[in-house]
């Protein structure tokens, strides 16, 4: 049996409860929530499962080493003091990736030299030959954090950041991030037990999250490549396993998943991404402009979408959010309505009460996500209080 390691799932502001839940669902053991991040237990299956199938994790980290250094001899020492031929070889490359939050450090780029020069020292001296940095494909990841002076090193096993699924190739104006619209369709309770609908669907984010979401699939089943994956202990039959074991418990879906943009080069760019991702069966998208639609379907639908917000865009920001409020109002009934946006001043004139705020971040733009709960059968909204 293998045994089991800590890792560390990194993940966005205000998503660490959702990823907490991801994990425990899952079957990791020993989780701790901390911010912006879960750390976690398992074995090396559960390592690449845990990479494919969160959702709402960006990367996941393999914690190796930690030790004490409050200048550049000591942290050049404790680098030197692991053997680094554990999970290189001299002619591989690698890269380091640093976070520092220290007095005794205030350059992350001299702190990933320094490391550097610590690792292929070490070597050059055994072997006579050393491995090179390779910044884009690197054979190895490592990542280093300071905290005061406290040193943790660890093995970077995703490579890329998880947002990263690998069925979107063509993008609109200002793309949601994957793992930022999975982590918004997860705290807005979607599970797939509804009609969905993202009424500015752009390049079909929301819509391959949803899907994904509602039939469990693995969120990462399109991604091209893991950082795992050049590692001296790479188990490809494993890998397999685990792929195998995940699709055998992925379920139908029953509902409909519909898209509309105003935009004909948005509906064909949310096309492609979707065939990429091989969703076409649950996922329709045409060519629509919000504010002149109404319901299509009977029962509960389910809206998310992230309306434009930068006053930069030629729109009309006061008109355009009293818009989406008078759409919501008028025109659909039994509606649970989220959508995200960083222009809280425009939020004022949607006109109607939300149920829930929650405080997140889309990039560094600090954003809200807001719910607005259309009943059936009247024309006035009905709301609960806020807490």
């Amino acid at each position: 049996m293998e045994e089991n390691f800590r890792m560390i799932a990194k993940c966005f502001f205000g998503f660490e409860e959702i990823l907490e839940k991801e994990l425990r669902t899952l079957g990791a053991q020993d989780v701790e929530k901390g911010v912006r991040m879960v750390s976690f237990k398992g074995d090396k299956g559960f390592m690449y499962k845990a990479n494919l199938s969160l959702r709402t994790a960006l990367k996941i980290l393999k914690p190796i080493y930690s030790f004490r250094a409050n200048n550049e001899q000591a942290l050049y020492k404790g680098i030197s003091g692991l053997n680094w031929s554990k999970f290189l070889n001299a002619n591989q490359t690698f890269v380091i990736d640093t976070t520092v939050h220290s007095t005794y450090f205030n350059h992350s780029e001299f702190v990933s030299q320094k490391c550097k020069d610590a690792i292929v020292d070490q070597f050059r001296e055994r072997t006579g030959q050393r491995p090179s940095i390779d910044k884009q494909y690197p054979d190895l990841r490592i990542n280093v954090h300071i905290d005061k002076d406290q040193v943790s090193v660890s093995l970077d096993t995703s490579g890329a950041s998880l947002h990263q699924r690998g069925y979107r190739t063509a993008t609109n104006i200002a793309p949601i991030n994957e793992v930022l619209a999975a982590g918004i369709l997860l705290l807005s309770g979607w599970d797939g037990q509804s009609h969905f609908l993202d009424p500015m669907c752009g390049s079909g984010t929301f819509l391959a999250e949803a899907a994904m979401i509602a039939c469990n699939i693995p969120a990462n089943i399109n991604r091209k490549e893991f950082a795992f994956e050049k590692w001296k202990d790479w188990d490809n039959d494993l890998f397999d396993t685990i792929v195998d074991s995940l699709m055998k418990k992925t379920r139908e879906f029953h509902y409909t998943i519909k898209g509309f943009d105003k935009a004909p080069s948005a509906v064909s760019k949310a096309k492609d991404n979707i065939r990429n991702a091989n969703l076409e069966d649950y996922i329709s998208v045409s060519e629509n402009n919000f504010f002149d639609t109404e319901k299509e379907v009977a029962g509960k639908v389910h809206m998310v979408f992230n309306p434009p917000y930068d006053e930069r865009l030629d729109i009309h920001m006061e008109r355009f959010y009293a818009s989406i409020g008078d759409t919501l109002k008028k025109n659909y009934p039994g509606t649970n309505a989220w959508f995200i946006t960083a222009n809280l001043e425009a939020l004022k004139f949607v006109g109607l009460k939300p149920s829930r705020k929650i405080k997140l971040f889309n990039g560094s733009l600090e954003a809200r996500l807001v719910k607005y709960e259309m009943y059936e059968g009247s024309k006035r909204t009905k709301f609960q209080v806020n807490e």
